[in-house]
C-alpha cells in the first residue's frame, strides 16, 4: 500500500510540475494574438492525464539529468500531444464535441482557431527543445529530431492518416498494431527517449532498453483506451465514449473480444516491465507507470 501511495504522491507532483511548466512556458494571455493564444491556453491547460509528461519526468530519474532540458521537454512532448487531440477533435478527423470533459478547442472557439491552436502548439514543441541548456548540442539536437520523427508521417500524422483510411474497413492484428505503433506509441516513445537523453550519464544501450520498454507501453495504453471506450461512458472518460465503434473503425475490442483485449495489455505491461530489468530502483516511477496504464479508468 505504501508503494501506491508514494506514486500517488509523485504522480501528483508530476501533474502539477507539468502545469505549472506549460503555464509558465505558454505565451501570456494578453499577448497578441490574444484570441489565438487564449484558444491555445484553453486547450492545453487544466486537463487530461499528462501520462507523457510523467514519462519523461521518470525517464529522466534514471540519471543526472539537466533540470531546464526535462522541463522543455515534458512541454514540448506535451505539446505534439495537445495540438494532435485539438485536430482530433475536429469534424475532418474524429469530429468529437468534447475534450478532458470540456468542450472541445473548435467547439469552444471556431474550427479555423482550433486549426491555428494545433498549428502554433506543434511550432512552440520545437522551439522550446531549442532553447540553450547545459545539454550538449548533438543531445539536443537528437531530440529535436527525435520528436519531429514521432510527430510526423512516420508517427503520429502517419498512424492517423491510416485510421482515417480504414473506416468502415477491417483490420488485422499486425496491420492495426502497425497503425498505433504510429498513432499513439511513437509520442510515448518519444517522451521516455527525450527524458533518458536529457540526462548526461545515459548512454546508447540504456536508451535502447527505454526505448523496447515504451513500444511496449505505448501499445498496452492504446488497447487499454480501446477497451474504456467500450466499457466506460463520457463523465469518466472526459471525452465521448463509444466514438470509434459509432465511426465503425478498427479496434482491439472489435478484433479481440473484451477479455481477451484486456489481457493483451497486461501481457504488454509486463513486457514492459521486464524491459527494465538492467535498470535499479531509479527506475521504481517508470515501473508503476506502466501497472497504471492497466489500472487507469479514463
Amino acid at each position: 500500500m505504501k508503494q501506491r501511495s508514494d506514486f500517488t504522491d509523485w504522480q501528483k507532483q508530476a501533474q502539477i510540475h507539468t502545469e505549472q511548466t506549460l503555464t509558465r512556458l505558454l505565451p501570456p494571455a494578453r499577448q497578441l494574438p490574444a484570441p489565438l493564444i487564449e484558444a491555445m491556453r484553453y486547450a492545453t491547460l487544466d486537463g487530461g492525464k499528462r501520462m507523457r509528461p510523467m514519462l519523461v519526468l521518470a525517464a529522466a530519474e534514471l540519471g543526472n539529468a539537466v533540470t531546464e532540458a526535462v522541463d522543455y521537454a515534458l512541454a514540448a512532448v506535451e505539446c505534439i500531444h495537445i495540438y494532435s487531440l485539438v485536430h482530433d477533435d475536429m469534424p475532418e478527423m474524429d469530429n468529437d464535441s468534447l475534450r478532458h470533459g470540456k468542450a472541445a478547442c473548435h467547439i469552444q472557439y471556431t474550427p479555423a482557431t482550433a486549426l491555428l491552436v494545433g498549428d502554433a502548439l506543434q511550432s512552440m514543441a520545437f522551439s522550446l527543445l531549442s532553447q540553450p541548456t547545459n545539454l550538449e548540442a548533438t543531445r539536443q539536437l537528437r531530440m529535436v529530431q527525435t520528436l519531429a520523427q514521432a510527430a510526423g508521417c512516420g508517427g503520429m500524422a502517419g498512424g492517423q492518416a491510416i485510421d482515417l483510411a480504414h473506416v468502415g474497413l477491417s483490420l488485422n492484428q499486425t496491420e492495426l498494431e502497425h497503425m498505433h505503433q504510429l498513432k499513439t506509441s511513437a509520442l510515448i516513445r518519444a517522451a521516455v527517449t527525450l527524458g533518458g537523453l536529457c540526462c548526461l550519464d545515459i548512454d546508447q544501450q540504456a536508451l535502447t532498453a527505454l526505448d523496447r520498454y515504451a513500444t511496449h507501453l505505448g501499445l498496452a495504453f492504446q488497447v487499454i483506451d480501446d477497451v474504456l471506450d467500450y466499457e466506460q461512458d463520457s463523465n469518466i472518460l472526459g471525452k465521448t465514449a463509444g466514438k470509434d465503434a459509432q465511426a465503425n473503425k478498427p479496434t482491439y475490442v472489435s478484433l479481440m473480444g473484451l477479455a481477451t483485449a484486456r489481457q493483451y495489455a497486461e501481457n504488454l505491461v509486463q513486457k514492459a516491465i521486464d524491459t527494465l530489468a538492467g535498470f535499479d530502483q531509479r527506475a521504481a516511477h517508470l515501473r508503476t507507470l506502466a501497472q497504471f496504464v492497466i489500472a487507469r479508468n479514463h
